[in-house]
């Protein structure tokens, strides 16, 4: 096989699938971006489309597609609770009737595929850090089972193709993770914080705030899973993301003085499940890979931080009141 490759990626319109078709591009690849832009979106991916080397293909996985592909990053699933929330079933569907259909295309095109896991595979941890060897502790019937035992269940049949059909797998269990294209309305807390910030509305922390999580910048975690995706001795999940640990009340602070806004903190109910906390173990990570985050929280807001601001006053340029 050539070094340089014809890539899948599914969900390739999204916050994380378009720096991935960007940088798989950069590397001199030819990129397939597939995606149904239910919450991707064409903008993220506008200075791609009149390169030779990708194409922009809208379609939902969760209907068959045939494809010749050398290897499949498989990222399409809503990933914030208000966008898995708004349609369960679908969400289900995606994780698993979409997971079934590219490890198909896999196996017919010999294909080596990447599946984008989650920490949520964690549920709401009794182990502290997540380790990859930790099973979990999740509820399968409450309102985030639609995304977290889906992807539980997308795991499943990873490993259920590459035992039976010997299919060439990676997985990859990715933490909080952020940077620019964020959707501003995607509920997470890191696009909720600067957006609401910038606005100069309060900003809502939910529960007391002592609940803790980890944020990995986008450029790491996409270093991340391109080096899982090529290395060549990685057949069990690993975590991707940052070991640094932040209560929400910290990040809200650090909004705060970074956008330099006279906002305030309000508190609301926690939602259902909410994990109390979030920290990956990523020794396994810097043993096979030599991969660890390099962009400290503070830069990587900065980043952010500009682009929303950015993002904010064009649509207040253009009179445009909401997302």
């Amino acid at each position: 096989m050539n070094s340089l490759k014809r890539i899948l990626v599914t969900g390739g319109a999204g916050f994380v699938g378009s720096h991935l078709c960007e940088r798989l591009i950069n590397d001199g690849h030819e990129v397939i971006c597939l995606d149904n832009l239910f919450t991707g979106s064409k903008a993220n991916i506008i200075h791609l489309m009149n390169n030779p080397k990708f194409e922009f293909i809208r379609h939902d996985i969760i209907e068959p597609i045939l494809l010749e592909v050398d290897e499949i990053y498989n990222f399409a699933c809503p990933a914030s609770p208000i966008h898995y929330q708004y349609d369960p079933i679908k969400t289900t569907k995606t994780s698993v009737l979409g997971t079934i259909n590219m490890l198909e295309l896999a196996r017919q095109t010999k294909a080596r595929i990447l599946q984008a896991s989650t920490s949520e595979v964690y549920g709401d941890p009794q182990v502290h850090p997540q380790m990859e060897s930790y099973r979990g502790y999740v509820n399968p019937i409450g309102p985030r089972a639609c995304y977290d035992e889906g992807k539980r269940c997308a795991e499943t049949l990873l490993f259920d193709y590459n035992r039976q059909y010997g299919t060439d797998i990676r997985v990859v269990r990715i933490f909080n993770t952020y940077g620019p294209r964020m959707h501003p309305n995607d509920g997470r807390v890191v696009s909720n914080f600067i957006v609401q910030a910038l606005k100069g509305k309060d900003l809502t922390v939910y529960g007391d705030g002592q609940q803790t999580r980890s944020f990995c910048y986008i450029d790491d975690l996409i270093n991340g899973i391109v080096l899982t995706m090529n290395t060549t001795d990685i057949f069990q999940p690993i975590n991707l993301g940052n070991s640094e640990e932040f209560t929400i009340l910290e990040l809200a602070n650090i909004v705060l003085e970074l956008t330099n806004t006279d906002s305030k903190l309000v508190h609301l109910k926690l939602p259902t499940d909410d994990p109390m906390q979030r920290k990956p173990d990523i020794s396994k990570a810097m043993e096979k890979l030599g991969w660890r985050p390099a962009i400290k929280l503070v830069d990587g807001l900065n980043m952010t931080i500009e682009y929303f601001n950015h993002l904010v006053a064009n649509l207040e340029k253009n009179h445009i009141t909401s997302y």
